[in-house]
């Protein structure tokens, strides 16, 4: 076979596959998405960590400008980072925190 024949096929077939590709994506029907839903309230002991940074994620752009979301974030990073803590540090500032409350990324080894 001729190599610029080949090479015609070749286009055409990727061609062929371009129209089709775009011929279905344009007759879908286009799914909306649902409202953001707000989270269920949870019973029981609520980390008030965890529920700040929910509000900061809410708050979107304004969050990095926020004090209260930069200790937020502070206080997230050194749970993570810092091998076996299991509960916040007593007054990190976090409205609502008395240092009673679970950390859910504790280190399994650190309770």
């Amino acid at each position: 076979m001729d190599s610029k024949l080949l090479a015609r096929i070749g286009a055409v077939a990727f061609v062929a596959v371009a129209i089709t590709a775009t011929v279905i994506e344009l007759t879908r029907k286009e799914e909306r998405p649902e409202a953001v839903l707000p989270r269920p309230a949870q019973t029981g002991a609520a980390d008030p960590l965890r529920d700040e940074l929910f509000r900061c994620q809410s708050l979107g752009e304004a969050g990095p400008r926020d004090p209260a979301c930069l200790r937020a974030w502070a206080e997230s990073r050194r749970r993570f980072l810092t091998p076996g803590t299991a509960r916040p540090q007593i007054g990190s500032g976090l409205p609502g925190s008395s240092g009673e409350s679970r950390s859910r990324g504790a280190a399994p080894g650190g309770e």
